[in-house]
C-alpha cells in the first residue's frame, strides 16, 4: 500500500466535523458527543455554575455551544491517546491549547450560554441579515 492510499483511507475514517452532517449521521454524531460532555467532560471540568459562569442544561438546542463542544472532543480524541502522535504531553497540550479558552468562552458571562440559568433554557436570537446571499444574482 503505497502512502497515498494510506492517507485517503485515513481521510475517509476521520469523523467530520458536526456542522457538516445532517440526519442520522448528525444523530449518532450528538449521541457520542453527548455521551462524553455528561460522562467525562461536565464531571470532571464542569465547575459550579455562577452567574459569572453560565452553563446551560440544553447545551445541545445552542449550534455554537455544538460546534465547540464538538470541536473540544475531537481534540481530546487525538491528543488524550498517549501511545499515538501526540504522545506523553498530547493531554496537557490539550488541557492548555483546547479545553481552557473553549470553556471560557462557553461559560463567559456574555457568551454563548449567556441569560441562561440552572434548569432554564433561553435560546438565542440569531442576528438578522439584509439579504440571504448579498453577492449572488438578484431575485427574479
Amino acid at each position: 500500500m503505497t502512502v497515498e492510499a494510506s492517507d485517503a483511507e485515513q481521510a475517509d475514517t476521520a469523523p467530520k466535523f458536526i456542522l457538516y452532517l445532517e440526519g442520522p449521521e448528525y444523530g449518532r454524531a450528538l449521541r457520542g458527543l453527548t455521551l462524553w460532555v455528561h460522562h467525562v467532560l461536565l464531571p470532571v471540568y464542569g465547575r459550579e455554575v455562577t452567574s459569572m459562569a453560565p452553563w446551560c442544561s440544553r447545551w445541545w438546542e445552542h449550534p455554537e455551544a455544538v460546534a465547540q463542544l464538538h470541536g473540544l472532543w475531537l481534540a481530546w480524541g487525538e491528543l488524550s491517546d498517549t501511545g499515538s502522535e501526540a504522545g506523553a504531553s498530547g493531554p496537557a497540550a490539550w488541557h492548555r491549547d483546547f479545553l481552557g479558552p473553549i470553556m471560557q468562552n462557553l461559560r463567559d458571562p456574555s457568551g454563548v450560554f449567556a441569560g441562561c440559568r440552572p434548569g432554564g433554557h433561553r435560546p438565542k436570537e440569531v442576528p438578522t441579515v439584509d439579504a440571504a446571499d448579498p453577492f449572488g444574482p438578484p431575485p427574479g
